[in-house]
């Protein structure tokens, strides 16, 4: 249980805020690069309760701006690229990607009072897909070197979605190894490979067993935490017959992102993003360790899933999610369709906007999220005392140092659990073009 004090802390993430301070002291996705593509290369941002403004000039250069004019205070999302900057429509001001006036067309031909105004603009940066923005104090940290940032565009797709709740309900889903065998639970095994939702495609590495199966008849997994150099490695084993234990290894990646594995060949990175206090974005990085990945059917497939209006999915508490109780007798646990992403959706938002934690009660499985809650307050406690820097939070390493992180199922015939994932992750990676060229 937590005070509403402390759970406060956690779940609020404006500027001036704890934990709204740690959050921008790390790269964060701010928008798709689909979104500023097309004819019109300027969209809304909301985040961390900020309104802003991101656009894309002539050159591809970026910026992310103050969504208010800091003249009159009208919205730049209107705004004209023109000279190599967002111009405002109300008076002709120009603006810079760094927030620096550049022109006040209806000024005197001599003044230069523009050189004074400077409005309020954020680093971002563009990889695979998704643009990421630093809002914190300082110079930016080295941006990371995971998996799906150094693996080549063609073989990454990426994606966002809308979740009618707070980011750390929607983070902890992800940390939850246990309600897989439950919320994600498969009545039959049937083959998923074709649908996008159903992350559990493969068998059991090293058995004939579904994934799913696998899920289902093994509920109570062991589960060890290890903190890392990115934030937090969850192994779960599962126990079966025969002595083998199925180890599945999945990450939580400080402050606000999961790293998963979704088949034997592809991997997910997820970013839980606060749009405010009580909503937030979901945006998740497909990486393939084989052949490129097929943008326009993930992208279809995904696509379906949504209204086409700010990402928000169709099936939502207006709908019940779709709920169907005959598919839940015979097909699926929650009857609630064959996309997991539905179902978790489902778990986050029917907590409430804000879970209030002083009524929660939280079980044994549930060390994941006690360990990341810990972290935040660790973080917050090293800012209040060292100021603003968390370059070294969680370890010495250089973020550029910092690959995968590892995440993979496989099957174990021996103790060594650790060494067997080692094992198949340096086997996926050495047959991998593009990881051996990096």
């Amino acid at each position: 249980m937590l005070s509403k004090e402390k759970n406060d802390v956690l779940t609020q993430v404006g500027p001036d805020t704890p934990t709204g301070k740690v959050m921008r002291q790390y790269w964060i996705p701010a928008a798709l690069s689909e979104e500023i593509s097309g004819d019109r290369r300027i969209a809304p941002v909301r985040l961390l309760g900020e309104m802003l403004v991101l656009f894309r000039n002539d050159d591809g250069t970026l910026g992310l701006l103050d969504r208010r004019c800091p003249h009159r205070g009208v919205d730049l999302c209107y705004g004209r690229l023109e000279d190599n900057g967002l111009r405002c429509p109300f008076h002709g001001w120009n603006f810079g990607v760094d927030g620096q006036c550049l022109e006040q067309p209806g000024e005197p031909e001599d003044s230069t009072a523009y050189e004074k105004i400077k409005t309020t603009s954020y680093p971002v940066v563009e990889k695979n897909g998704i643009i990421f923005a630093f809002m914190g104090q300082g110079e930016p940290p080295a941006f990371p070197n995971f998996d799906c940032f150094r693996a080549p565009d063609s073989h990454v797709f990426s994606y966002k979605g809308y979740w009618n709740c707070n980011w750390l309900q929607a983070l902890e889903v992800g940390i939850d190894p246990v309600h897989a065998s439950f919320l994600h639970r498969f009545l039959e095994d049937e083959d998923a490979s074709d649908q996008y939702g159903k992350q559990f495609r493969d068998n059991a590495a090293g058995t004939d067993i579904p994934i799913t199966q696998v899920l289902r008849e093994y509920p109570r997994p062991e589960i060890l935490v290890d903190k890392t150099e990115y934030g937090l490695r969850l192994t779960t084993l599962r126990h079966l017959k025969g002595g083998k234990t199925h180890v599945r290894v999945t990450n939580q990646i400080f402050p606000c992102a999961i790293t998963i594995p979704m088949s034997a060949t592809m991997n997910i990175t997820q970013w839980h993003v606060p749009i405010d206090d009580e909503s937030c974005y979901w945006y998740s990085m497909f990486t393939s360790f084989t052949e490129p990945v097929d943008k326009e059917k993930m992208h279809e497939q995904r696509a379906n899933e949504t209204t086409g209006v700010d990402y928000r999915p169709k099936r939502n508490a207006a709908n019940e999610y779709g709920f169907d109780p005959a598919e839940q007798d015979t097909l699926t646990y929650t009857g609630m369709g064959m996309d997991i992403n539905v179902h978790d959706q489902w778990a986050v938002e029917s907590q409430g906007r804000i879970r209030d934690r002083s009524l929660e009660n939280l079980a044994t499985t549930d060390k994941a999220i006690g360990a990341h809650r810990q972290l935040i307050r660790m973080a917050i406690n090293k800012m209040e005392a060292d100021g603003s820097d968390l370059s070294d939070f969680l370890s010495d390493m250089p973020p550029q140092d910092v690959i995968g992180p590892i995440a993979l199922d496989a099957v174990a015939e021996t103790d060594d659990h650790e060494g067997l994932w080692r094992k198949k992750d340096g086997l996926r990676r050495a047959a991998c073009e593009w990881d051996a060229k990096l």
